[in-house]
């Protein structure tokens, strides 16, 4: 454990995937909890424990640190909050999943981490730092349908859960291919992570399919329409950039329009909606992580200490 730019770097060994992995932790700087009936008049209040959010990347994760800290707001929402915050460090194109084989393509890692941030974190976090063991979990783009997979296939852990941007129906024809696509730009092939498009693995981590495990989940479901919106310089921007995030975000749009649709017809309440305009960037997610912020950390049952200055 290191200080890091006013959070704690952990390097925690992962027997699932026989390395270390890196973390970023922030924490409150002084936890405490609330006094409560039949304390002791005058008597220090003793740390107490907290929720734990975790915050996945996109599929271009940065081995530095998590875009959720060089993007948007986070560590001034989180100094604000009484709450754990982590957040992955670096593997692109993962999936945040199990894998059934090593990636040659991609540095020949054997990635587990639905089993590591499921089963090999949190007792760390609950035994060394203030974690209480109730968790949310929430995401953009490959971070948001990892989310939604990870609250899905582990409905027990999870009270809250955010996809930004993302494609939560993995497994139709469509998002299989793209999913492929995704991951050869990392230089993996997608039947390294859960086989050939036909193994019914794809179908076991649709969170689409899966939808009715979010019952009972505080649920927050975004994205954009894919037409360029107020963070979009489409004069200045290059034309690739613009066309992919466009293309991308009216992918997004229409399967958070299939999941949302889902969630209603299984009578699941959600927050969130698609939005009239924006592309596939981090400056919509950033705006949709303070929308989101109250009401995840409501779920998750975290004290913001400030709620009006959110974001200022």
């Amino acid at each position: 454990m290191t200080p890091f730019q006013g959070r704690e770097r952990l390097r925690v060994f992962s027997a699932a995937m026989g390395r270390e992995v890196v973390v970023d932790l922030q924490r409150p700087q002084d936890p405490v909890r609330p006094a409560k009936p039949g304390d002791r008049p005058g008597s220090k209040a003793r740390p107490g424990k907290r929720p734990t959010i975790y915050l996945l990347d996109g599929a271009e994760a940065h081995d530095e640190q998590s875009g959720w800290y060089t993007e948007t707001q986070l560590a001034d929402l989180a100094s604000k909050t009484d709450v754990n915050v982590v957040t992955p460090v670096g593997d692109p194109h993962s999936y945040y999943t199990d894998w059934r084989n090593r990636e040659p393509g991609m540095g020949n890692k054997k990635f587990m981490w639905e089993t590591f941030l499921t089963r090999e974190l949190p007792p760390i976090l609950s035994r060394r730092f203030g974690s209480n063991n109730v968790a949310g979990v929430a995401g953009a783009s490959m971070g948001g349908l990892a989310a939604l997979m990870l609250a899905t296939r582990n409905p027990q852990l999870y009270r809250a859960v955010g996809g930004y941007s993302d494609c939560a129906n993995v497994s139709s024809p469509e998002n299989q291919f793209l999913t492929q696509w995704d991951i050869s730009r990392g230089g993996g092939n997608s039947t390294n992570m859960w086989g050939k498009f036909t193994d019914p693995e794809w179908q076991a981590h649709d969170p689409f399919l899966n939808a009715a495990k979010l019952a009972g989940k505080t649920v927050y479901l975004s994205a954009g329409s894919g037409m360029p919106g107020r963070y979009n310089q489409v004069a200045a921007d290059p034309l690739d950039t613009t066309a992919k995030g466009a293309f991308l975000e009216f992918g997004s749009a229409v399967c958070t329009g299939r999941m949302t649709a889902q969630l209603r017809k299984l009578g699941i309440p959600f927050s969130g909606a698609v939005q009239a305009s924006g592309t596939h960037r981090w400056e919509y997610w950033r705006d949709e992580l303070l929308k989101s912020w109250p009401i995840l950390m409501k779920g998750i049952g975290a004290r913001i200490e400030s709620p009006t200055s959110l974001g200022s």
